[in-house]
């Protein structure tokens, strides 16, 4: 992904907005298939869903912190689980009735992006499980982690 500090435009509200060809240009194939078009990669598969480090998650498409590893579990569902978010207002949650379900999307709310869904069969002490994406997100470690 290039540089996003001079390519990005916000709007007033502080979104990223740009293009499908801008997003196209950005992304590989594979995440603009899952970020833009709310595709999902196969469980088991993503770089992120048996990582263990310490550090913070952030939106692979425009870079906002949106999950802290020590709120990251594991799930036994192939995909990054998470029982919190850094901030509620970094996600957006909309209801989503696609594939005879219902599940509640979860997205990036800078961005748009698509990141995964919520369930809530997670962990005390929310009981939320937001199963993510690993292509929708990049992974910046803590700078003095000793994992």
């Amino acid at each position: 992904m290039s540089d996003m500090s001079t390519e990005t435009r916000s709007s007033s509200a502080g979104s990223v907005v740009k293009t499908d060809a801008e997003w196209k240009q950005e992304l590989t194939p594979e995440q603009y298939h899952v970020l833009r078009e709310k595709g999902t990669e196969y469980p088991y598969t993503g770089k992120f869903w048996n990582i263990h480090d310490d550090g913070t998650y952030t939106c692979a498409a425009c870079g906002l912190e949106l999950f802290k590893s020590d709120t990251k579990f594991d799930s036994g569902c192939g995909w990054p689980s998470f029982w919190a978010g850094i901030d509620h207002s970094k996600l957006t949650l909309q209801p989503d009735n696609t594939h005879g379900m219902r599940r509640t999307e979860v997205m990036c709310s800078r961005c748009g992006s698509h990141l995964g869904h919520l369930f809530d069969d997670g962990p005390k002490p929310t009981g939320h499980r937001f199963c993510i994406n690993s292509i929708s997100l990049e992974f910046k470690p803590e700078a003095n982690a000793t994992k």
